[in-house]
């Protein structure tokens, strides 16, 4: 009696299934690209505005996401920021994101964005004296937040935290993402 091989037992399996999942494999889905980019296009971002007599933040940093489906976006960012703190520090910080969301289910939602962000800081040093330091920053976060309708409210974490040569003073940071 002769043995089957491995090959053509391999052969024979990939065909099978190749051929039994071609009749349930379509190139369209149930609903198809309706042709109009803008459509897919979802529109959202942060401002922030904290004005005390010592303290000013303000903050402006919108986003577009491109839906792919109901599950998957990815888009682009901008983020303007000015803080003072009188008689001890200015910081004016721009630049933009990359960002991808995923929602595995309706309510909860998945991030991963790529933030380059070039920082200005100036720090009073008393007596006239100032010192100065500018320089970019990149972040990559990831994210997990909880999604109801268009707002998201979660967490990331920057991968790329370095704490002697950042922004931010912590790796986490809390987020509130809107998108109509």
């Amino acid at each position: 009696m002769k043995r089957l091989s491995f090959v053509p037992v391999a052969k024979i399996i990939f065909s099978f299934v190749f051929i039994n999942t071609s009749f349930f494999s379509f190139a369209q889905n149930d609903n198809p690209y309706d042709g109009n980019f803008w459509n897919h296009v979802s529109y959202g971002g942060g401002l922030g505005l904290s004005i005390g007599s010592d303290f000013t933040e303000i903050t402006l940093a919108p986003s577009a996401v491109y839906n792919f489906n109901p599950k998957v976006a990815m888009g682009i960012g901008l983020l303007g920021s000015y803080v003072d703190v009188r008689n001890a520090y200015s910081s004016f910080l721009y630049g933009g994101s990359l960002i991808t969301l995923f929602n595995p289910v309706n309510e909860i939602q998945l991030s991963a964005e790529l933030e380059q962000v070039r920082v200005n800081n100036d720090y009073d040093l008393g007596f006239g004296a100032t010192e100065s330091d500018d320089f970019w920053n990149t972040a990559l976060y990831f994210g997990v937040g909880y999604r109801s309708g268009n707002v998201t409210v979660g967490i990331r974490y920057n991968v790329l935290f370095n704490k002697n040569r950042n922004v931010y003073s912590e790796p986490f940071m809390p987020f509130v993402r809107f998108y109509f």
